[in-house]
């Protein structure tokens, strides 16, 4: 059964003080996660308020780049563990501490080594050069089960055509939120996004 992720809410710039209210507005409309990359403000501090929040949703933490951002992103609440390159270091002490990993691959060479690093879905980065051919074409050669997850580029004009291609999932950012976008405007968007996904998803 290949691992779903759903749709991740990007909130790239997010600040602690409106992180609740933003991740609320998306989780409300259907994402299935939130993703505080750590080059927001005060990354880690958002993480804690959205996990304390939503102790049962998915909380993530993106542009994780070394084991040591694992860790401390892991101390925050972080549950998903979302990087732009593929590091195996990166990836084993994800799955050690047991949590859910999804590295960033742009070739399939580094999709086999996310994959036997422990992941089980892995971030297609960036999505348009790698394309839905392309993403057809890895799975057909990946281990069954690993799910591909296109992120970057991803908006309401193609998110149906990556679902419809089988995506396990999807990463949205600039089309979700910008740092200022107040809850109500980023709410409207992710219910826009998740009723294309529900209509398309395989």
């Amino acid at each position: 059964m290949t691992a779903t992720v759903g749709l991740v809410a990007i909130l790239r710039g997010v600040t602690p003080a409106e992180s609740v209210d933003v991740a609320s507005a998306v989780l409300t409309a259907g994402f299935d996660a939130v993703e505080i990359p750590l080059n927001s403000p005060e990354p880690l501090e958002s993480v804690a308020h959205v996990r304390a929040a939503f102790p049962d949703r998915r909380v993530g933490a993106g542009t994780v780049l070394t084991p040591d951002d694992v860790r401390r992103a892991a101390e925050a609440g972080a549950s998903l563990i979302v990087s732009p390159n593929t590091r195996a270091d990166v990836v084993a002490e994800t799955v050690r501490l047991g949590l859910e990993s999804c590295p960033g691959a742009a070739t399939p060479s580094e999709a086999f080594v996310a994959v036997e690093a422990g992941a089980r879905a892995v971030k297609l980065f960036p999505s348009p050069s790698i394309g839905i051919g392309g993403m057809r074409a890895w799975a057909s050669v990946l281990p069954a089960g690993v799910g591909l997850v296109p992120v970057g580029g991803v908006d309401a004009t193609n998110l149906g055509d990556w679902a419809a291609a089988g995506a396990a999932g999807a990463g949205i950012g600039t089309s979700l939120y910008r740092p200022g976008d107040g809850a109500d405007v980023v709410g409207e968007r992710a219910a826009e996004l998740v009723g294309i996904w529900a209509r398309h998803a395989a």
